[in-house]
């Protein structure tokens, strides 16, 4: 970065009025957002990735005719890097593994493979796409393939995708440039997998599951690229009464907790994870600081979270004994849908 300022960066949904991606600095001692500076030149910037360097950024478009683009952040206002590339329809997430912007295309069931050159920019056209198959039980919100979310393992060597119209979870590596199918792993049909967060061992995943409020636990064998699943564990203390719809999940560096954001409820879920990873313990929830909690970071003993209809990025002191978040205060952002700390 160009100074020793800590920033944020946050995606928005402009067809909803939000003002695109955001720079916010952030306050060493509190984790205190103050806008910096924005850029509008891409529709529904709704999901962000950032450089390992910290100098590029990288946004998905999630529109029907889905993109991905490259911006400069040395500054405090994101600068274009290069032109829109075209991936999937209406991707929802993206991230970096193997030289590579891989992209998760939740209207066209598919991941997409972006080059990235030695620069941080992005080769004009993708390099390869892997078209899910299958569909679920849930006759409105599985009747095709919807990947969700597309991330590396940690150790690098396995991309894995959500895809919540097949209750299941691809693990894929790239061949000549494109994503191809290492293994699939099925959840309870139904159930609607949405994000995947890895215990900070690597030894376990734990899936939020959209369509059914719970999380589930998974062993995960980076040697053989495998998923087990073990648990499901209901994200809240008792049946909802309305709306509850899983979102944002992260586990704490140390391994110790594990948030959960659900949107209707409009709460955070704290878990104590035990066993070594494979016991996940509820321990209560409080209020999200706004309404419909799209996305959840934790960056240094702060949550941030991104409520999307009430227009906040709100953020939270956690508890080091407890894993329970203590609001710290919000920053107003039209349509917020994401938040990356670099």
């Amino acid at each position: 970065m160009a100074d020793s300022v800590r920033r944020a960066f946050i995606g928005s949904f402009t067809a909803a009025g939000g003002p695109g991606i955001l720079t916010a600095a952030v306050a060493a001692d509190s984790g205190a957002l103050t806008l910096l500076g924005s850029v509008d030149g891409l529709s529904d910037p709704s999901y962000l990735a950032l450089s390992p360097d910290g100098r590029t950024l990288y946004a998905v478009s999630e529109t029907s005719q889905g993109g991905v683009a490259a911006f400069r952040v040395d500054g405090d206002k994101p600068e274009p890097a290069g032109h829109r590339v075209a991936v999937g329809g209406g991707p929802t997430h993206l991230s970096l593994y193997d030289g590579h912007v891989l992209t998760a295309d939740y209207g066209s069931g598919s991941v997409t493979a972006v080059p990235v050159r030695s620069d941080g920019t992005l080769a004009p056209a993708a390099s390869g796409v892997l078209r899910h198959t299958g569909s679920g039980p849930h006759s409105k919100r599985q009747r095709a393939p919807h990947a969700h979310q597309v991330q590396p393992d940690p150790s690098g060597r396995w991309a894995v995708s959500v895809d919540l119209g097949t209750d299941s979870v691809r693990v894929c590596t790239l061949v000549d440039g494109g994503p191809r199918v290492h293994g699939e792993f099925a959840l309870r049909p139904g159930s609607g997998p949405r994000h995947l967060a890895f215990h900070p061992s690597g030894g376990y995943a734990y899936v939020v599951n959209e369509l059914t409020p719970t999380v589930t636990v998974c062993r995960w064998d980076a040697t053989g690229g495998a998923l087990t699943p073990l648990a499901e564990t209901p994200v809240l203390p008792h049946a909802p009464a309305g709306d509850a719809y899983p979102s944002g999940i992260v586990a704490s560096p140390d391994g110790r907790f594990l948030w959960i954001a659900t949107r209707g409820e409009d709460v955070l879920s704290v878990f104590a994870v035990e066993a070594g990873g494979e016991v996940l313990r509820l321990v209560g929830t409080v209020p999200c600081g706004g309404r419909w909690p799209r996305a959840l970071t934790e960056a240094g003993g702060v949550l941030y979270v991104a409520n999307e209809r009430s227009g906040d990025v709100t953020w939270f002191t956690v508890e080091p004994a407890t894993g329970l978040p203590r609001r710290g205060g919000s920053l107003a952002v039209t349509a917020a849908s994401c938040v990356v700390l670099a």
